[in-house]
């Protein structure tokens, strides 16, 4: 009976332990697929000088858009064994892969450089890049940021602009920034406002979802879903204007926003 027991006990201590470690993996994973540093600012010429270098010394194994190295995206933040930007560099520095990522003997500028550029999703142009307090991020975005007037996340808001729920995933700081201090130049060619009439002379606006040679889907106004067969339209017309203007919190709030934005991994 103490054999039996003994036994039991041990086969639920490695379960136990297993599962343990599962969840410890689960976690590091979903970590491993963040974007930057809160509280952490990437300085242009840091961003300017980390292209030159990943080009020169990371592209011929990573690709130049970071993607080519199966299960690692660097210019979408996702990472095998790294989540903080001291991850990164001790990646980098020491080399991974059982050696088939060697060391580098880049100086502390240049390393810095390096994940300046990883961390701001491969822009050499975004200009100065600041990731600030993702709690301080959510308040604004639900006060006196007035975003969730017009986006959606995980269900909550409306759907007039695109749903930002796992935004985290598909756009980096600099393309958030972006968003925020120029949303006309950052307006994804999907995204763009369009203005429809119909032969029954009914004008609708909207946010374009889908669009083929014959019919096109949008969100109109009063949210709701349509789908137009073109041949029934008298004019159709893309905008290349964004629809919010751009923003007037400053420096430290757009950091903060940014930094709650990129949290959205679409998690429930």
């Amino acid at each position: 009976m103490t054999t039996r027991t003994q036994t039991t006990s041990l086969k639920q201590f490695r379960i136990s332990n297993c599962l343990s470690h599962f969840a410890t993996a689960l976690l590091f994973l979903a970590g491993a697929q963040s974007f930057a540093q809160e509280g952490h600012t990437y300085t242009s010429e840091a961003i300017e000088n980390g292209s030159r270098i990943y080009v020169r010394q990371c592209a011929l194994c990573h690709g130049l858009g970071g993607g080519l190295i199966a299960g690692i995206n660097l210019s979408g933040g996702r990472f095998r064994n790294a989540v903080t930007d001291d991850d990164l560099g001790r990646v980098i520095s020491q080399g991974t892969a059982e050696g088939r990522m060697p060391p580098s003997n880049l100086s502390g500028a240049d390393l810095d450089g390096v994940i300046a550029y990883i961390r701001v999703g491969f822009d050499p142009e975004s200009g100065d890049v600041r990731i600030g307090n993702a709690a301080n991020g959510r308040k604004l975005y639900e006060g006196k940021g007035e975003c969730i007037d017009c986006h959606r996340i995980k269900g909550r808001g409306p759907r007039t602009a695109p749903d930002l729920s796992d935004i985290g995933l598909t756009r980096s700081p600099a393309a958030l920034q972006r968003s925020l201090l120029d949303p006309t130049a950052a307006l994804l060619p999907i995204n763009r406002p369009v203005t429809l009439v119909t032969r029954d002379k009914e004008t609708i606006v909207g946010r374009r979802l889908n669009e083929d040679t014959y019919t096109v889907q949008l969100i109109d106004s009063e949210e709701r879903l349509r789908s137009l067969v073109k041949a029934d339209l008298v004019s159709y017309e893309i905008s290349d204007t964004a629809t919010h203007q751009p923003t007037t919190l400053s420096n430290d709030e757009v950091a903060d926003l940014i930094a709650y934005l990129l949290a959205l991994k679409g998690e429930l």
